[in-house]
């Protein structure tokens, strides 16, 4: 899963894309879990375009989406947010969530 720059994310946003973007804090030990998961996830949706940003150097992205807590996973679906999922809870949950929606 590749880190996203503020450009990156904002291209998918923008661009009207379907897309994942994870945020986490590194000394999260949730968001360590939780980004392994997805991970996995992620080699299971070769075509799911993911990306990951670390809150503590993007605090702008939390207000703008109105993220409570990390981990976070924000669903964007044709440009929009669509989805924030908090509780990742197993691989399998979060690819039923994933392929429910897209």
């Amino acid at each position: 899963m590749q880190e996203w720059s503020r450009q990156e994310i904002e291209v998918a946003v923008n661009g009207q894309k379907n897309a994942l973007l994870y945020l986490y804090t590194p000394m999260c030990g949730t968001c360590q879990m939780a980004g392994k998961m997805l991970t996995v996830a992620e080699q299971l949706l070769p075509d799911q375009e993911i990306g990951k940003a670390d809150l503590n150097y993007m605090p702008q992205l939390a207000e703008q989406w109105g993220v409570e807590s990390v981990p976070c996973l924000l669903i964007f679906k044709e440009g929009n947010l669509h989805q924030k999922l908090y509780a990742f809870r197993s691989v399998p949950y979060l690819l039923d969530k994933i392929r429910s929606i897209y």
